[in-house]
């Protein structure tokens, strides 16, 4: 039974909500994003800027390098060089066209004290709240909630200005509805949609990932995950070159590269890992072009519907569901069917399903490597007819429910291992008295 007109738009849907373009890591990004918003809310010089955040916001700023900031890092940054030189109709890049002069304001006003960041608790993942203050007393609020560029809430010298769900304005898109993604289904999708429909979207994401990679491969940047894979174990595997390239586009991306990135389930990281490999097979096998594209298509689903379960932000490091993906699109190209794909996204799962998130970082580099090495192992250990079965660990007798337990212990088991994480991190636990 084929998918109906409407399954296969929202499919459609999902990914043109999903592979968007970004200008370095997307949490620094959102924090500039809403400062940049609260600047034009606001409309007149500000002299004073409060950002609160969530945890996982500030894990993952905390030691990530903000683009066109100098190599500068910390909220204090982005949100300042958000106000300075952000244009928050760019979203995602909005400080793709900062100045020298505008970096040079925002190291004096952080310098002086103009940012103050603080927690907020009890919130989503996801939350980020700026308030500016202007010179002549006007005060503006933004707030951004369980997506990057989802504003729910502004503010005007006390006033609503806009407060989500409250307006039946219909901006005309079809929104994707995640919950109505199935293995099967996606793979269906990816087998049968018209290219045309999606090809202007995954070319993108070919070009600008397949730029930083490079980049990621030719200069210095941050730890060399994939200079270092390449110049140790060589070129000549494609399995190595696939971990390489994905890993190098993270270690430029982490180290401030403003190259823009099209993201994958909120996150460029992701948005590399779900490409790079697939696109090394594709080269090695010479697959065709649209074979490749819908392999491509796979790739992305998928992460995007383990990441579901999961949320947007956690203590489960998110390289984890995107290697998965890119392994499972490999095997696709391969001519695997939908037990070989399901049994290498369980065997994926089932080996480094635990790796912790602690904030995006040049060690992100590294998780990318060993998550693609993992679903490559996967794919090959499924096409021998081995792999991980039914009880063992959370591994059950269908791959939805195994991906639903992964998407569980990300999201439910793995809360107060978060909280713990952030509170090393910003040094609120002391080890040394504790263990």
């Amino acid at each position: 039974m084929g998918l109906t007109r409407e399954e296969m738009n929202n499919y459609t849907a999902i990914l043109k909500e999903e592979l968007i373009p970004a200008m370095g890591c997307t949490e620094p990004i959102a924090v500039a994003y809403a400062a940049a918003k609260a600047g034009q809310v606001l409309a007149e010089k500000p002299v004073h800027l409060n950002v609160r955040c969530s945890g996982n916001i500030i894990k993952n700023v905390k030691g990530v390098t903000v683009p066109n900031s100098g190599n500068q890092k910390g909220i204090e940054v982005a949100a300042t060089l958000g106000i300075t030189g952000g244009n928050a109709d760019k979203e995602l890049e909005v400080i793709a066209s900062v100045t020298d002069d505008d970096r040079k304001e925002a190291g004096r006003l952080v310098s002086e004290g103009f940012c103050e960041v603080e927690l907020e608790e009890g919130v989503p993942n996801l939350w980020i709240r700026a308030t500016a203050k202007g010179e002549n007393g006007h005060t503006a609020i933004v707030l951004i909630e369980d997506t990057h560029t989802n504003i729910t809430y502004i503010e005007k010298d006390g006033e609503v200005v806009f407060k989500k769900g409250e307006t039946a304005e219909d901006d005309g898109a079809v929104h994707g509805d995640r919950t109505k993604m199935t293995l099967k289904g996606l793979l269906e999708y990816a087998d049968t949609v018209d290219l045309d429909d999606v090809r202007e979207t995954l070319s993108m994401q070919i070009k600008c990932n397949t730029a930083i990679s490079d980049e990621g491969l030719k200069n210095d940047w941050g730890a060399s995950v994939g200079k270092t894979l390449l110049e140790n174990w060589g070129t000549s595997d494609v399995k190595i070159r696939a971990c390489a390239r994905a890993a190098a586009g993270s270690d430029a991306r982490m180290s401030g590269c403003p190259l823009p990135v099209v993201i994958n389930s909120g996150s460029g990281n992701q948005g590399i890992t779900v490409t790079m490999p697939v696109l090394t097979f594709a080269e090695e096998w010479n697959v065709p072009e649209d074979k490749m594209y819908r392999a491509l298509l796979v790739s992305n689903l998928i992460s995007v519907y383990i990441k579901h379960y999961i949320g947007a932000l956690s203590a489960f490091c998110g390289a984890v569901s995107a290697g998965c993906a890119a392994g499972a699109a490999v095997a696709y190209m391969d001519g695997a069917d939908y037990d070989l794909i399901g049994q290498t996204i369980v065997n994926s799962l089932g080996n480094v399903g635990g790796i912790i998130c602690d904030g995006a970082k040049s060690s992100c580099g590294a998780k990318i490597a060993s998550s693609v090495n993992a679903a490559l192992m996967a794919y090959y250990m499924a096409k021998s007819n081995r792999g991980f079965r039914p009880g063992e660990g959370f591994v059950e007798d269908t791959y939805e429910k195994t991906i639903k337990n992964m998407g569980y212990i990300g999201k439910v088991g793995m809360a107060n291992t978060d909280i713990e994480v952030l509170n090393v991190m910003i040094g609120k636990v002391d080890t040394d008295t504790v263990m």
